[in-house]
């Protein structure tokens, strides 16, 4: 047994699990769906987080979370290379920079750059499936005119093609905070598609994951927000692959998914709603689905691959039953303020030993409570995640020690 902390300090009694269940690696990749899981990065735990080092995780006030400048961000690259080939042995594709991996919450542009590069090569060299954020993230300070957000998307998407990955056009809080409304959205977007070498990924991040991109495609009205972004994708179809909406609306992303030309494909960022979702429909009703570019993936990489598969036979019913009791821990992480959801994932893949520490670019292992992430342990350990249950228990109570509870 180990006790575990609440919010108002009381301890409860939890039994850890003696078995897990989490899937062997080896399975085909789903068929039936394209799934991404976006990826964490495992940070180096020796190097100096202070100004002017690392890359610097949010402060209170700091807009959209963005982080106070600093130097690159120091990660342990044999770690994070590693997960993303454990992500890959499962058949997932791994969407990599994105803000799962930090993305202007530490991960600079420099830093990610080279990520992207690397993470590609193993994709190459493994045959795993990579598609890698494209931002705007290499502006140290606002933007002064639309050519220069478009320089910068420019830029990165070259870096992208050029490491033989699919791109994934991130929201740009530049473009943000620039735009003066819609028009500036198709001008910024159509330019970069049109020189796109191949169909590329378009994301909607809601402002919960990031204050700063609030009233993004030129509209604080959803309603208004999506005629745009579907005029961006009705002027390009043949550029666009998919999008992907992180709104954690379940209702606007069924009602978007609709409207999606024949051949656009709609990939689900809800992490509150993903198990319907990805289900789709019922053929009646137009057996209409969403595929999956989600960071809870990167905690539920194995069992989601084999949900998939049992979907692929057509079963519904077996699919739901093995995603559905993992919402509670994803909505538990992802709950507000949602952008902080990395915490928990990383705290999950140091305790399923994928990482040998509890470190994080910049801190940001501290944006969480301990009760939070004690909650977190208690969920994933309930839904059998980790793959040595015993080690993850010995984790957690040592940082439980750190905080002055006896577990």
């Amino acid at each position: 047994m180990i006790r575990l902390p609440d919010a108002s300090g009381a301890l409860r009694v939890h039994t850890p699990r003696t078995e897990p269940s989490v899937p062997a690696a080896g399975g085909p990749p789903p068929v039936s769906r394209t799934v991404f899981a976006a990826a964490h990065v495992v940070a180096d735990p020796f190097a100096d987080p202070s100004p002017g080092h690392a890359g610097e995780a949010p402060t209170p006030g700091h807009a959209g979370g963005a982080p106070a400048p600093g130097g690159p961000a120091a990660l342990d690259w044999d770690a994070t290379l590693a997960f993303r080939r454990h992500l890959w042995s499962h058949g997932l594709g791994v969407a990599e920079a994105m803000d799962t991996a930090q993305r202007g919450m530490g991960l600079d542009w420099t830093t990610a750059a080279e990520l992207i590069r690397r993470s590609a090569a193993e994709a190459a060299a493994c045959g795993g499936r990579i598609a890698c954020g494209v931002g705007t993230d290499q502006l140290t300070g606002p933007a002064g005119s639309l050519a220069e957000i478009r320089a910068a998307y420019e830029e990165q998407l070259a870096v992208v093609e050029e490491a033989g990955a699919q791109a994934i056009v991130m929201a740009s809080r530049a473009l943000a905070a620039l735009a003066r409304g819609p028009e500036d959205y198709l001008e910024v977007y159509g330019r970069l598609l049109r020189q796109a070498s191949e169909p590329v990924i378009l994301h909607w991040l809601g402002p919960m994951f990031d204050p700063a991109l609030a009233g993004y495609w030129g509209s604080e009205d959803l309603d208004t927000a999506t005629e745009t972004l579907l005029a961006v994708i009705a002027e390009h179809p043949d550029r666009v692959d998919g999008v992907k909406v992180s709104l954690l609306d379940a209702r606007r992303e069924a009602e978007l998914r609709r409207r999606l030309p024949d051949g656009v494909r709609c990939y689900t960022g809800d992490d509150f709603h993903y198990p319907e979702l990805i289900a789709g429909e019922e053929p009646a009703a137009g057996g209409r689905f969403s595929h999956a570019l989600l960071g809870i993936f990167d905690p539920l990489g194995p069992l989601a691959a084999e949900a998939v598969r049992v979907l692929d036979t057509g079963d519904r019913a077996g699919f739901r039953a093995l995603l559905d009791p993992t919402v509670e821990l994803s909505r538990h992480l992802f709950r507000a303020p949602t952008r902080y959801y990395k915490t928990g994932v990383v705290l999950l893949a140091w305790l399923a030993g994928h990482q040998e520490h509890f470190a994080m670019v910049g801190g940001l292992q501290s944006a969480r409570s301990l009760p939070h992430l004690a909650r977190a342990y208690e969920l994933a350990d309930s839904l059998g995640l980790f793959p040595d249950p015993g080690l993850a228990e010995s984790r957690m109570r040592h940082l439980l020690a750190v905080y002055g509870v006896t577990a």
